[in-house]
């Protein structure tokens, strides 16, 4: 609608206020969504949905692993400690 709007004449703000008005969300949502559309059909650089979906799974995946990289230092230096210790 954004891009069907603009055609008509005026800036493409002027197209995204038009659509909010009619649809109902805020202009800075129909925004984002015309900027996220751009850059997956590749209009605009940047990363599109899926690849940014990926990178955030990545992102998550990554930070289980350092946890859990980190519990096994843990571990692995507590049991080294109790194997260190004389019996007695």
């Amino acid at each position: 609608m954004v891009f069907e709007a603009k055609r008509r004449g005026g800036s493409q703000w002027e197209a995204v206020l038009w659509v909010a008005e009619k649809l109902g969300p805020t202009a800075q949502t129909v925004r984002r969504r015309v900027r996220r559309w751009e850059v997956d059909e590749g209009r605009r650089p940047g990363l599109c949905s899926d690849e940014r979906e990926r990178l955030i799974e990545l992102e998550r995946e990554n930070w289980e692993l350092r946890r859990a990289n980190e519990i096994l230092k843990s571990a692995s230096a507590f049991f080294a400690a109790e194997l260190d210790r004389p019996r007695g």
